[in-house]
């Protein structure tokens, strides 16, 4: 056999599979070879993924030399790879940087019905907004009890949040059993229960308890989607679904918006804004159940030995030929299956341990955590949850006095966000993180100080709040809401991504549920103005934080994030 790499820095002699340690640049990229043989005196495990019917760990019919990885995330030099069959036939040539062919038709599914996941997370964010209006109404509430406290009020509103909060909890040991698929099922069926027990509640005590069971659809929702999505869909188009998923949360926000703007004058219309996510959650729920679960997690499970290995890459195979659109059994998705099960074989065998909860906070996993964590923490504490769930009465305050106003207005400033968020997602990475962060926090602190002017001395001027809020609204969504999470998920070392990623979810759902459920009782004792200021000063800290901690990753991989902003 023959076997030769085509690389100015890469010389290698492997007639006996015997690599002689590649001299590399680091300018060029950080590239490793990974080469895996078997010999007697070390054999393969029980449930080793190289078992299934072949001769080795890269053997296959009529090749000798199967495949070779060469990992190195986002280089933008690659060395090639050639191997060279047994039968003469001709070489193979693998590059990092395939494309791998698909169709749009055959991704939509697959992105979709998750993306519904989020979707309904943001349509509970802003149907709640023109609810509270509509259950404090002695008028249009239908209910004895419209009388609530504010401590009542922030748990109707912050009840879903506590809810998203337990079920990033429990999901966290179970999800690997669970598998993306069966969890997004069951982030439906949750938000079927919880929509329609809140909108049949007979008293406070069941809308606090339906309201919980939404929240765990949330959690769930949240955890499996862009899990589930990124592992189904072609490489080439990662980013971009996930960064659309981010904007379906905003336009149910808007959704939610709008069947609040339409429901408020209806006596008992709360009923119906809440109750309007349950045949969505059921449409989200039969799509799923449709759609195959993800190959990668049924290879996963391969690996840790959960199931018969031939029985998994079966289903894997036949998984991953739904998903592209192909015939049962084609060739490129057998091809693809095995080159990942020996990809996931390499990285377990190269990855000694997994980082523990405490790694999590020594060495650059701290670091990486303060800037993760932080940006996750102050994107709440800034008075996110609280503007946009109390966007109807902040407007009815500012003089838009009528209900039906005020959730029109919410209306307008739901699209407004929906645009941003997607001028956000087409310049993130052109304009760079720390640029678009910095300007929009700055915009958050600005806007904040002038709601506070607005309650203090300008309440004449109800445009003043309208504006305020606008630019509240438009640099929050190119600043914390697409650049927290994106840095959340490219900042934490390889060993502790799953816990540092974890404990940023906790972080962020923990700090939103106290946040909304403050905001109320906060408002009482401190008034309007000074409540504004107080998030208009955390901004102003969060602007220093951003300056001064927040690293520029663009165009950066993970490895070199790792090496030059970590270590």
């Amino acid at each position: 056999m023959s076997f030769t790499s085509f690389h100015p820095q890469l010389n290698l002699n492997l007639s006996h599979l015997q690599p002689r340690p590649p001299s590399l640049n680091p300018s060029q990229g950080s590239h490793k070879l990974l080469l895996r043989r078997w010999s007697s005196q070390s054999p393969p495990s029980k449930c080793s993924p190289f078992l299934a019917g072949t001769g080795g760990p890269y053997f296959s019919s009529g090749t000798t030399l199967r495949s070779i990885f060469l990992l190195s995330s986002g280089s933008r030099s690659r060395p090639k790879v050639r191997a060279a069959s047994e039968d003469g036939g001709e070489s193979l040539d693998a590059e990092a940087n395939y494309q791998e062919e698909f169709s749009w038709s055959s991704v939509i599914l697959p992105f979709l019905f998750p993306a519904v996941g989020g979707l309904l997370f943001g349509y509970d964010i802003g149907a709640t907004s023109g609810a509270t209006i509509s259950l404090l109404s002695p008028e249009l509430s239908g209910t004895t009890w419209f009388n609530l406290s504010a401590v009542q009020l922030g748990l109707v509103v912050s009840g879903s949040l506590y809810g998203a909060l337990l079920g990033s909890l429990l999901v966290y040991p179970l999800a690997d059993f669970l598998g993306r698929r069966r969890e997004l099922i069951m982030a439906a069926i949750l938000y079927a229960i919880g929509s329609a027990s809140t909108a049949y509640a007979p008293g406070l005590a069941v809308l606090l308890l339906a309201r919980l069971v939404y929240g765990l659809g949330i959690g769930l929702a949240m955890h499996g989607a862009p899990l589930y999505i990124a592992e189904t869909c072609p490489a080439q188009i990662r980013g971009t679904l996930i960064s659309l998923k981010e904007l379906f949360i905003v336009l149910g926000i808007l959704l939610g918006y709008f069947v609040g703007s339409y429901e408020i004058n209806v006596v008992g219309g709360w009923h119906y804004m809440y109750g309007l996510s349950a045949p969505i959650a059921l449409l989200m729920g039969i799509g799923m159940l449709s759609l195959p679960p993800s190959p990668r997690w049924l290879l996963l499970r391969a690996v840790q030995c959960k199931g018969p290995l031939q029985e998994l890459k079966e289903k894997a195979k036949h998984a991953l030929s739904r998903l592209r659109g192909r015939a049962a059994g084609d060739k490129v998705s057998e091809k693809q299956i095995e080159e990942t099960l020996t990809s996931l074989k390499t990285a377990y065998a190269d990855q000694q341990s997994e980082g523990s909860v405490l790694e999590v906070f020594q060495g650059p996993s701290l670091k990486a955590f303060i800037i993760g964590g932080g940006l996750v923490l102050f994107q709440q504490i800034t008075g996110q949850p609280s503007v946009l769930y109390y966007a109807g009465p902040i407007l009815q305050t500012a003089g838009f006095a009528a209900a039906s106003d005020a959730t029109r207005l919410s209306v307008v400033i739901g699209t407004f966000k929906l645009v941003m968020t997607g001028i956000a997602v087409l310049k993130v990475d052109d304009l760079g993180r720390r640029p678009l962060l910095i300007g929009g926090v700055g915009g958050i602190a600005l806007s904040l100080l002038l709601l506070w002017a607005y309650y203090k001395f300008l309440g004449g001027y109800p445009l003043v709040a309208v504006a305020a809020l606008l630019l509240y609204v438009g640099s929050y969504q190119v600043s914390f809401g697409p650049i927290s999470w994106l840095m959340v998920s490219e900042i934490f070392p390889l060993r502790t991504r799953g816990k540092g990623i974890s404990l940023a979810v906790l972080t962020n759902f923990g700090s939103n549920a106290i946040v909304t459920f403050a905001f109320s009782p906060l408002k009482e004792l401190l008034g309007a103005a000074n409540l504004f200021l107080l998030f208009g000063a955390i901004a102003l800290l969060s602007l220093v934080f951003a300056v001064v901690y927040v690293p520029e990753t663009k165009g950066l991989s993970l490895e070199e994030i790792e090496s030059k902003i970590l270590k």
